[in-house]
């Protein structure tokens, strides 16, 4: 970084008071607060972490120093949880994307769960046909196994996975029988959520590019790099 690039002196002393006073400002959120999920405690955290974040970047572009400590980047992905504070019931929502990668594959397959089922009375072949339908194969594929199952084999299917993401949502009681079958996720709420897990390769993709970037010249550079470089983000 250039001279003129660089912040001044008093830029990273205005920086280091803007972190003494998200401090103040945060630990009177803390003892005033009103539940473990306090919207004015969250706020309080994330204008703290920005402020730490700011303060760590000035220093380091100043005077080549780093902070002795790390305030994890907040969770921007789920607004605070507004669920009960004891559920009595849980629902689980799960997404996985799949791309028909090996149609074939996929057919033959299905293929073979037909003449292996119930409805193949006189051995291979003789029960229905799959053909080229890949919808029909589908049918077949998920008809036969359980999701989980299909996961774990999804390259054996001719399967190539996509993102996914898995949410636990609370809720007071169990909803009556039949009660969302017809419309099994529309009542989603965000703010039910007790926590949730995300895969991606967009998070591979990240972490590949941020090296890239880092490319320091010499050894000398990659340990300033390492010194400097942020944790890696946590998806729960």
């Amino acid at each position: 970084m250039s001279d003129a690039a660089q912040p001044t002196a008093a830029e990273v002393r205005a920086a280091a008071e803007a972190v003494k006073a998200a401090l103040d400002r945060h630990l009177d959120a803390v003892e005033a607060r009103t539940g473990e999920d306090d919207p004015a405690v969250y706020s309080a955290f994330n204008a703290l972490a920005a402020a730490a974040e700011a303060y760590d970047e000035r220093l380091y572009d100043r005077y080549d120093e780093v902070t002795p400590f790390e305030i994890p980047a907040a969770d921007d992905s789920l607004p605070p949880y507004a669920g009960p504070d004891d559920p009595h019931a849980v629902t689980v929502l799960i997404r996985r994307d799949y791309a028909v990668a090996q149609p074939q594959r996929l057919l033959g397959q299905a293929q073979r769960i037909v003449d292996l089922g119930p409805e193949a009375e006189s051995g291979p072949g003789a029960g229905p046909v799959v053909g080229s339908s890949t919808h029909a194969a589908l049918g077949v594929l998920f008809g036969e196994y359980e999701p989980d199952e299909i996961a774990s084999r999804h390259k054996e299917f001719g399967l190539e996975e996509g993102d996914s993401t898995l949410w636990v949502s609370a809720a007071d009681d169990l909803p009556e029988p039949g009660e969302w079958l017809s419309a099994p996720f529309d009542q989603a709420d965000p703010q039910q959520i007790v926590c949730r897990f995300d895969v991606s390769s967009v998070f591979d993709d990240e972490e590949l590019l941020d090296h890239d970037d880092d490319g320091p010249d010499d050894e000398d550079d990659a340990a300033d790099e390492a010194a400097h470089s942020d944790p890696e983000d946590e998806r729960v």
